[in-house]
């Protein structure tokens, strides 16, 4: 089953994650360039270079796999805000591969199955604490 999936490491290209606010998705990450830019809990932004290894990407290819990402929706926005709600945060997260890429993006208003909703959050929490792994990793 594995050798015929239709997203195989071996023609993995690149892995790419945007986030924040619908208007402004100023925090994101690119593996094939190795920007990173966030906002700290300063609200200063921080910009660096962060190139994940082999295995990080690997790592987050497999829990991609694991959690079903190939399977979900391309669009999972919310409805629009209500008066007085706090602004949603809007995640693009892109997986490239040589002959296929999936992208998709998703809000956190997103009124879906909870099951679905679990699971985008789990890749973005499994490609957010790599981040932060390797970002600690390079400052020691």
């Amino acid at each position: 089953m594995l050798k015929n999936a239709p997203y195989k490491f071996s023609e993995f290209e690149s892995m790419s994650i945007q986030y924040g606010n619908c208007d402004s998705l100023v925090n994101k990450y690119d593996s094939k360039t190795g920007d990173y830019q966030y906002l700290n809990r300063a609200d200063s932004l921080v910009k660096m270079k962060l190139h994940l290894s082999k295995d990080d990407l690997l790592y987050l290819h497999r829990k991609a796999a694991d959690l079903g990402f190939w399977d979900f929706p391309v669009d999972e926005t919310g409805d629009s805000v209500k008066a007085g709600a706090k602004q949603p945060v809007r995640y693009i997260i892109e997986f490239k591969y040589q002959r296929k890429s999936k992208k998709v993006v998703f809000d956190t208003n997103f009124d879906g199955d909870i099951r679905l909703i679990d699971a985008n959050l789990g890749v973005i929490k499994e490609i957010n604490q790599v981040l932060n792994k390797v970002e600690g990793d390079q400052k020691k």
